[in-house]
């Protein structure tokens, strides 16, 4: 003999906790492009969530969260930032702290490829410039509120054929400034892939036309 549920399927529901609490912090990224055609009429417009941040986007914002130094007798470089972004521990001994200061910008392809964490390239990056096959990469806009970051990227076909774009990723150069042992200023720099997405629909860019890209990063709560 079977029992009967001690419980409805309605009582079931009312003790499902929702995905999103009232309280919970809203972490939300997408991707956002529109095509205009050679008129500079609209003539494709896609969203989606942007869902693939590799391990360099964590690295990178830890910089702001805890520092870039161990703690107030230890002044070397957190271990994230040396073990996942590959920084030196120390660079220099003199009088001025290094400074770390970083730029973005936005990489299409033509590509598609499985994400790892560890990226650090698209499958095939388009080329900036006007050949065959490239798109001319415009100034990079980033702006900020007080809960969102912009990233805007505007590229144009100035070759004779459609060009498709099926990969979107948010770049990264690290600038360290700091004095070499010879008391000099010095930099290196650093670069990294922070996000991989490849689009449902592709983005096609019709010859003469332009796209403009954008990837928002917003927190909540």
């Amino acid at each position: 003999m079977v029992a009967p549920d001690a419980v409805s399927e309605e009582d079931i529901d009312k003790l499902i906790i929702p995905d999103e609490l009232p309280d919970e912090p809203t972490f939300k990224a997408y991707i956002e492009a529109k095509v205009y055609d050679k008129e500079g009429h609209i003539i494709q417009y896609h969203k989606q969530p942007m869902r693939s941040l590799t391990q360099y986007f964590l690295a990178l914002m830890s910089i702001p969260l805890i520092g870039t130094f161990q703690g107030s007798s230890n002044y070397t470089a957190t271990g994230i930032l040396t073990n996942t972004l590959g920084l030196p521990s120390q660079v220099s001994v003199y009088a001025y702290t290094p400074n770390i200061s970083w730029q973005w910008s936005i990489q299409v392809g033509s590509g598609t490829q499985t994400f790892s964490p560890t990226l650090n390239s698209l499958a095939a990056p388009i080329p900036n410039g006007t050949a065959v096959g490239d798109l001319l990469y415009g100034a990079i806009g980033v702006t900020y509120t007080a809960t969102a970051i912009y990233i805007v990227e505007s590229v144009s076909n100035n070759t004779g054929n459609t060009i498709n774009v099926t990969e979107i990723g948010l770049q990264c150069t690290i600038y360290l400034q700091y004095q070499n042992p010879s008391n000099v200023y010095a930099v290196n720099t650093y670069n990294f892939l922070l996000s991989y997405d490849t689009f449902s629909t592709a983005i096609s860019i019709p010859a003469g036309g332009m796209a403009a890209f954008q990837i928002v990063i917003s927190f909540t709560g």
